[in-house]
């Protein structure tokens, strides 16, 4: 988006569903995305951060789940995503040792909304994720503020850049420049379009695993590399899935669990040292805080006709990682420390197009 060369614009399809308008998470309608992005020196990190709607995110939180597929991660707010089966503030993304002032930015932002929190009602609990930027960043300098973190939330649109911006500026994926991704797809459903989204932060895996619509790529890859661009596999990866299907938090469960396809279609093995984690949230059905009835009703999923949206979870994310590796810049980092981008080798790869 925003002018970004992506994966499909190199002839490469993954998948056979159809995409929505923008391929992006922010198809569903009120998802907005923000980066800041820090890029100075030996500084390569910054703050990604989603919104599940434009309203109150307290007052009318969204039903949710989450998946751990290998917990090798020191994320926010999980349990009571698990517990409650909803996400009342926005989702931010950042590097591991950021991950105390990415809460109390989200705790700041929260607060200034909300005169109630802490007060009449109860407290929030705040969502975040990370990965180890560490590589290229150096990350024992912490660069990341609070006020970054409000500035993500505030300047979030529906059309954002991905690669090498906001949480992904430092990541390295599959031997190669990682970062933040997106794509979507349309689900038809009772004869109407709805959608289901992924965003990735990619930091994960060995170069020589990445596979490209099935092929081997890395393998061709390696061979241009130097041996100082090569790492052990100890990345992780955060994946957001979105929908506007009504569905339940089993089902959203569920849904989390179907990640772990798309991931391996990428040439993840799930190493030792990578935190995998899933995030997965409905638009529809809507939760009041302030909800005065003692029973509710909501609108659900048949599961009898579940498999499309278990099918779009495995492209979406195929393609978000894809398209964090295509567009992500060749990045020089801490102590030398070089990621190429996918970009700079995806005309020497022989892709089979579906």
């Amino acid at each position: 988006m925003k002018s970004q060369k992506r994966i499909r614009d190199y002839g490469i399809t993954i998948g056979r569903m159809q995409p929505g308008k923008l391929n992006s998470i922010t198809d569903i309608e009120g998802i907005r995305v923000g980066n800041v992005t820090l890029n100075d020196g030996e500084i390569k990190t910054g703050v990604t951060a989603i919104l599940p709607h434009g309203g109150n995110l307290f007052r009318e939180k969204v039903m949710a789940a989450s998946f751990v597929i290998n917990g090798f991660g020191k994320s926010i707010g999980l349990i009571q995503i698990d517990e409650m089966g909803t996400i009342e503030t926005p989702i931010i993304l950042t590097n591991t040792l950021s991950v105390g002032t990415a809460f109390n930015g989200v705790v700041e932002y929260m607060l200034s909304n909300n005169d109630d929190i802490g007060n009449t009602t109860g407290t929030i609990n705040p969502v975040v994720c990370e990965c180890n930027d560490g590589y290229l960043n150096d990350i024992r300098k912490r660069k990341v503020e609070k006020s970054h973190v409000i500035d993500a939330i505030m300047n979030a649109e529906v059309e954002f850049e991905e690669g090498s911006v906001g949480a992904g500026t430092g990541m390295s994926c599959l031997g190669l420049k990682g970062g933040v991704g997106t794509s979507s797809r349309i689900i038809k459903l009772n004869g109407k379009d709805y959608i289901l989204g992924s965003l990735v932060l990619s930091n994960f895996g060995v170069g020589e695993e990445l596979l490209i619509n099935g092929i081997k790529a890395g393998e061709n890859i390696k061979s241009l590399l130097s041996r100082s661009d090569e790492e052990q596999d100890r990345g992780s990866i955060v994946m957001i899935i979105a929908t506007d299907i009504p569905l339940s938090e089993r089902q959203l469960k569920r849904v989390c669990k179907r990640a772990v396809v798309g991931l391996s279609r990428t040439g993840s093995f799930i190493g030792n040292g990578s935190g995998d984690i899933v995030i997965a949230f409905t638009t529809s059905n809507k939760v009041n805080h302030y909800a005065e009835k003692d029973i509710y009703e909501i609108k659900v999923l048949n599961d009898n006709k579940i498999d499309p949206v278990f099918k779009a979870v495995a492209e979406t994310v195929e393609e978000s990682i894809l398209n964090s590796l295509i567009c992500a810049e060749k990045t020089v980092g801490k102590d030398g420390h070089t990621k190429h981008s996918l970009k700079e080798y995806i005309n020497h790869i022989h892709i089979d197009i579906w």
